[in-house]
């Protein structure tokens, strides 16, 4: 019996990088969504059943038709991983207003405009399931983090709500919360001054923080329960993280 669809936004690395991988070692049929397709071809996978499509996550059209095209071939899709996130630190004095605009893009939109095209149809079935990568920012405080946090509580907010809405449907809607993790997100960062504290930060934990890989065990962890059972949320950080 054929596995059915797994679409991940935000596969070209991290996180969603690691998620692709873990289910296409497991046999399941994926969409891989992201603007660097490149990085997603030069993943270590078995292509016989990916395909991979250049979506902005923000343009709701172009992110429907990629998922109508990878249904059309292998079926409902029954997991969305939606991953794809901009952290951009910076303080909320000196920041560009055009910076908190498309973190809230990307992490809320993108996360609103997927769930849209795909929910529909799960709870026509009475089954499927959403996980939401988030953030321990998005349930504390971080310094200069004002746009990003203000993005990620808006990710716990929504799945929640939307959980609530589609629960008597059998649909899962569920978050991961990864604490400072090793991913490419520091790399758009334009405020100098806070990547230094933020390396500050990470000093104070020797240095070492969360693995993408640990992330991807737990979204596979959520996945493989059966779907009678939803783990709404799991924080996840390294040991030595303290905040």
């Amino acid at each position: 019996m054929s596995k059915p669809l797994i679409v991940i936004t935000g596969a070209s690395s991290g996180f969603g990088a690691e998620i692709a991988k873990l289910f296409n070692a497991a046999g399941y049929p994926e969409l891989l969504l992201g603007r660097r397709t490149e990085k997603i071809a030069a993943l270590p996978l078995n292509f016989d059943q990916v395909m991979i499509e250049s979506v902005d996550v923000t343009d709701y059209a172009q992110f429907q038709t990629a998922i109508q095209k990878a249904e059309a071939q292998y079926g409902p899709t029954d997991l969305l991983v939606n991953n794809a996130g901009v952290m951009l630190l910076g303080n909320v004095q000196t920041q560009s207003p055009s910076e908190w605009q498309q973190m809230l893009d990307t992490n809320v939109m993108g996360v609103l405009n997927g769930t849209q095209i795909v929910l529909s149809a799960m709870v026509a079935r009475e089954h499927g399931t959403i996980i939401n990568m988030s953030s321990l920012a998005g349930k504390k405080t971080f310094v200069n983090h004002a746009a990003y946090v203000a993005s990620k509580f808006g990710v716990h907010g929504l799945s929640e709500t939307i959980r609530e809405e589609v629960s008597s449907k059998n649909v899962r809607i569920s978050m991961v919360a990864p604490g400072a993790a090793e991913t490419e997100l520091l790399t758009h960062v334009t405020d100098q001054h806070a990547l230094t504290d933020y390396s500050a930060w990470k000093e104070t934990m020797g240095g070492i923080t969360l693995d993408p890989v640990h992330v991807a065990e737990t979204v596979k962890f959520i996945y493989d329960m059966p779907q009678e059972v939803n783990i709404r949320e799991i924080d996840i950080a390294a040991t030595r993280q303290d905040s």
